[in-house]
């Protein structure tokens, strides 16, 4: 026999204080169930027990009749007639409150019987057998054995009470043979007074043994039943079975009620024409029935083929599974299979599909569903020798919005910019959300290349108009471009690519606008993509250098530093514009280890340089969202020896667009070093009054473009110079003119009263040795104009 069938059989294990109602343990069994069992076992046979004791008490007094005084008989007759009619009395009386459960007290409190029983049959073998022969003697014996016997047989289940009675009355007479000098009576009965304590307690072990195991089985048939009835009322799955002619046979009951029909009538009935139901006549069957019909043809067996029935005007949907059967000479004689109602697991699926292919913000196809329509757009487009479309649309100007009044405002414009979408489209046009801020549209049939352009002018147009968003109004643009498939690509991903290429152009074009997608767009972006690999490695081949543009002041002309100007040549492009890798280099996210080579170098150059020359370096937003600038900015001042206030660094307004952000924190550390700052290009961008009174501001650099303006005559551009050095004066700071080209613009700028002036006028930038040598000869001289 294995182990596993040893264990099956083994008999559980009973602790032998829980049995006798004196320990509760701790383990898992529910015992209150089980001392239940033994309370109602021992009320059973509480008559029993009283008659017995009744009898044995008559049969005594008659032994006796004649060699005790019958008053003392009848005394101890009448007291065990009362102690016996108690103890049935409380057994009958437990009776209903122990009919599910018991309480460990319920079982210790039977102890109480045992003793009152004990004692009162104890008497005889103490107060009669003295007086009485040792005929009689024998017989007062036998009696009381008799009477332990069945107290031992019927009190079983009470092995507590039925223990202490057997004790305490069969000790008494052993004790009495004991002192009356029979050794071997007395040894005899202390051995059967032993041999009906063990036999007790083995027989109530047994019970509870019994008892254990009926509980467990019924616990157990408990869970099966309700595992077979949920199955029952839970399960779609049922039997089926068809002879050769694919006839039913044998309807399963639940195979007839989830077809709608009655198991009586359906015998016999053609198996496909069932499952076909009311398109049976029309022959207009769902493929999954045509695929039943072909295997229930070949023979073959299939697994979970799915197919659409349709019960009382409802679709629902079945999975089949059957294998084909043979006789015993191997005759085909039909299928016999299994079905499934998998239609809430398909519902159930169709919505995770759904959720995988719909945005859940705006509620629009997302990426992927824009993908599948555009592929199949190209297809049918290729197909038919026609032309599908697909737009990009980023929205211009979002980001402000999500930065100044955050996400949730910023969700619900999305879901209005949607609205406004699906209302431009027709069955047409798709429209789809890509992420972010970027919308897609798939024309499927973009023959009409006037049609197209007029549908990027309404998008570009209805985008643009105002929303009213939680009391904000809000203004927004959008940017659009466009490819033509399968001419601007032959795949999804082609023309995705080529509309993005003409949207970027867009977007470069400064927004608000569309356009269509060109070859030279494609040779634009190859060349992006190889000088985006260039300047990763220019800072490690040297290609990088610095050059070097004064600053001097507006009244004398003296020299009081230098703005250190990034150039990069490279030995294949040459000399690269600045305006073309700085957006590139941030782009890719490689200005913040460029420009950390800048701000080195330029301290490193200007630690030669007099003591009164500064060096002014232009550091990216960027670069001070990262925690660990200021300790780079300490460890450059530390390595060069250049005292912190010859060290100017240039921001632009772009870093204050988020209050309270990193940029703010670290441009205060740096400010302790006593680092100076400089605030570039004021007023082109965003304009705020409130972080130039919180920030500590040197200078403020009025943009060129102000400039020239003003020395055309353009009383706008003069008037904001005037009020950018009213405010600065106000606020305690210098201001610098950027771009002075003509003797003219110096004089209209010092006239305006700018204190500080840079320019073409006073020295283009220069090479580091030029430079140096301008910085070195004393700041005294005044600088000559170029």
């Amino acid at each position: 026999m294995t182990t596993q069938t040893k264990s099956q059989f083994a008999r559980p294990r009973i602790d032998a204080r829980a049995l006798l109602g004196l320990y509760d343990p701790a383990d898992t069994t529910d015992w209150g169930p089980i001392r239940a069992a033994q309370m109602q076992a021992g009320s059973q046979l509480a008559l029993f027990m009283l008659g017995a004791n009744v009898i044995g008490a008559a049969m005594v007094a008659l032994l006796l009749a004649n060699l005790v005084p019958q008053w003392q008989l009848a005394s101890w007759g009448a007291l065990v007639a009362a102690v016996a009619l108690a103890v049935a009395f409380r057994r009958l009386q437990v009776r209903n409150r122990t009919s599910v459960t018991a309480t460990l007290a319920h079982v210790r409190d039977t102890v109480l019987d045992g003793i009152a029983l004990g004692a009162v049959w104890s008497i005889p073998a103490f107060a009669f057998s003295q007086t009485a022969g040792s005929e009689a003697a024998l017989g007062l014996w036998i009696i009381l054995s008799l009477l332990m016997t069945a107290s031992a047989v019927a009190m079983a289940a009470l092995p507590l009470a039925s223990i202490v009675f057997i004790a305490i009355v069969g000790g008494s007479v052993t004790l009495v043979q004991a002192l009356s000098g029979s050794p071997v009576p007395a040894a005899a009965a202390a051995l059967f007074t032993a041999l009906l304590i063990l036999g007790t307690f083995r027989g109530g072990k047994a019970l509870v043994v019994i008892r254990a195991n009926e509980m467990g089985l019924a616990e157990r048939d408990e869970t099966v039943s309700l595992l077979l009835r949920e199955f029952e009322e839970d399960s779609g799955d049922w039997l089926w079975e068809i002879d050769s002619q694919r006839r039913v046979v044998r309807a399963n009951p639940r195979f007839a009620v989830s077809i709608g029909a009655d198991p009586k009538t359906i015998n016999g009935t053609p198996f496909l024409q069932l499952l076909a139901g009311p398109t049976w006549e029309a022959g207009n069957f769902a493929a999954g029935l045509r695929d039943l019909a072909e295997k229930l043809k070949a023979r073959e067996t299939f697994r979970d083929l799915l197919l659409p029935v349709y019960v009382d005007g409802e679709e629902r949907w079945w999975e089949m599974s059957a294998s084909p059967r043979y006789d015993e000479r191997g005759a085909f004689c039909g299928f016999r299979g299994v079905g499934s109602d998998v239609t809430e697991a398909r519902r159930s699926a169709d919505k995770i599909n759904k959720m995988a292919r719909y945005d859940t913000l705006t509620g629009l196809p997302n990426r992927l569903m824009i993908q599948e329509t555009l592929a199949k757009a190209i297809s049918d487009a290729d197909k038919w020798n026609s032309r599908c479309g697909f737009m990009m649309i980023d929205l211009d100007r979002f980001k402000a919005v999500n930065d100044t009044l955050g996400h949730p405002i910023g969700d619900r414009l999305l879901g209005r910019v949607a609205e406004r979408l699906q209302q431009l489209c027709t069955p047409n046009e798709t429209v789809g959300r890509l992420g972010g801020d970027e919308f897609a549209v798939v024309v499927r049939d973009a023959s009409d290349s006037a049609a197209m352009e007029q549908l990027a002018f309404r998008i570009i147009e209805h985008i643009s108009k105002p929303y009213e968003v939680d009391q904000n109004t809000l203004y927004i643009g959008a940017s659009v471009g466009v490819a033509i498939g399968p001419r601007d690509g032959r795949t999804a991903e082609m023309l995705i690519r080529s509309a993005d290429l003409a949207l970027y152009r867009s977007k470069d074009a400064g927004g608000g606008v569309f356009h269509a997608y060109e070859p030279k767009l494609h040779v634009a972006a190859e060349e992006r993509r190889v000088l985006e690999i260039a300047l990763r490695e220019a800072v490690d081949k040297g290609e990088m250098h610095l050059t070097y543009q004064p600053v001097v002041d507006a009244g004398t002309g003296r020299l009081t530093g230098f703005e250190a100007l990034l150039r990069w040549t490279h030995p294949e492009f040459g000399n690269v514009s600045p305006a073309k890798f700085i957006p590139l280099a941030e782009d890719a996210r490689l200005i913040a280890p460029i420009g950390e080579w800048v701000l080195r170098s330029a301290c490193q150059e200007a630690a030669r340089w007099d003591d009164t020359v500064r060096v002014a370096v232009n550091v990216s937003a960027e670069q001070l969202h990262n925690p660990a600038f200021a300790k780079f900015v300490a460890q450059a001042l530390t390595q060069s020896g250049l005292p912190p206030q010859r060290l100017e660094l240039e921001v632009t307004e772009s870093v204050f667009m988020h209050e309270g952000t990193m940029a703010v924190k670290v441009l205060e550390k740096i400010l302790d070093m006593g680092v100076r700052l400089s605030l570039d290009d004021f007023g082109t961008g965003y304009s705020s009054l409130g972080y130039l009174s919180r920030t500590r501001f040197s200078s403020i650099k009025i943009d060129r473009s102000f400039v020239q303006g003003a020395s055309k005559g353009e009383q706008e551009a003069i008037a904001i110079i005037r009020a950018v050095v009213a405010l600065a004066q106000s606020l305690g700071m210098a201001t610098t003119a950027e771009g002075v080209e003509t003797e003219e613009e110096h004089h209209l700028v010092q006239a305006l009263g700018c204190s500080k002036v840079q320019g073409y006028y006073f020295g283009r930038p220069l090479p580091v040795n030029e430079a140096r040598a301008l910085a070195i000869r004393g700041p005294g001289g005044a600088i000559a104009a170029a």
